[in-house]
């Protein structure tokens, strides 16, 4: 990987510190409308992003037209300006005022599974606010431990990280993945692992994935069957009508010794919901880049 240049990391940072203050200490409604307009340009500035949306809804969902899949992919940029202002005021939420932005649905499952005592497993996606989720337990329940990839830019992925652990949630990096994710369990702690990234041939198996063949990481059901670990899947969703998001847990999902039953269970469930909530998924994602072998790369 080329090294990159201090220069550019400090000027990526002023910049991305200069989005999230102008989001932070901006009223409400004038944080969204800026949210939106950062979005917009982040649209026109990486064309890019929205031909692999198009591409992949093109290829997943054909039995919609091109113009539903422009309003599911200008629902992408949408969500991920909600994301943005969430998390540019993450000082300023606590638990005083948690409920204002986000309420739980389905908090049973979580309850039920903590009471088995080995720990549990939130399998979530980049679907809704996923930053916020996390965020929002830690303070309406208790902190949590998330597993994070480290950003390329250092400055940025510290200003991330201090922002994460606001609420009181651990972070786990990828060096110590494993090893962090089974000492958590074992304190009946509960641990957050994003489940919807594409996987390398040597890290991952296929799984049907809205009819595709996409390649999906097994480590998380491992993970699952060797800890013996509750799996509830989870999402922090947008809900338009009360201008909030909703937490909601779905019911556990039996993992036993069979990883590859585990994984293709995931995301059946998975594909479920994104299905329901269309343009709340990162589909700028290259998800179905890796192709079996004798297949050519997708978008």
């Amino acid at each position: 990987m080329r090294r990159r240049s201090a220069t550019r990391d400090t000027l990526e940072y002023w910049m991305a510190l200069a989005v999230v203050q102008s989001l932070a200490w901006t009223p409400l409604p004038v944080a969204n409308w800026l949210a939106r307009r950062y979005a917009r340009l982040l649209d026109l500035a990486l064309p890019r992003l929205r031909r692999v949306a198009l591409a992949n809804l093109a290829m997943v969902l054909p039995e919609l037209d091109r113009r539903a899949h422009q309003r599911i992919a200008d629902g992408v940029f949408r969500s991920i300006a909600r994301l943005l202002v969430a998390f540019a005021r993450f000082p300023r939420i606590h638990r005083g005022n948690i409920a204002d932005w986000i309420r739980y649905e389905g908090f049973e499952h979580f309850e039920e599974a903590r009471k088995r005592g080995r720990g549990v497993l939130f399998a979530t996606a980049h679907l809704g606010n996923w930053e916020l989720s996390a965020f929002a337990h830690a303070w309406m329940a208790a902190p949590m431990n998330v597993v994070i990839r480290p950003l390329d830019n250092p400055k940025i992925d510290a200003l991330v990280e201090r922002r994460r652990t606001l609420s009181g949630n651990r972070l786990i990096g990828k060096k110590e993945y494993a090893r962090g994710i089974l000492k958590a369990l074992q304190g009946n702690e509960a641990v957050g692992i994003l489940v919807d990234q594409n996987a390398s041939l040597e890290e991952g198996m296929f799984v049907d994935f809205f009819g595709i063949p996409a390649c999906a990481g097994t480590g998380f059901a491992k993970l699952a069957a060797h800890s013996g670990a509750a799996v509830i899947p989870g999402f922090a969703l947008w809900i338009e009508s009360e201008r909030k998001y909703v937490l909601r847990f779905y019911p556990p999902i039996e993992i036993a010794d069979d990883a590859e039953a585990g994984t293709r269970a995931l995301h059946r469930q998975l594909e479920a919901v994104i299905r329901e909530y269309p343009d709340q998924w990162l589909w700028i994602h290259r998800r179905w880049k890796t192709r079996p072998p004798v297949e050519k790369p997708r978008s």
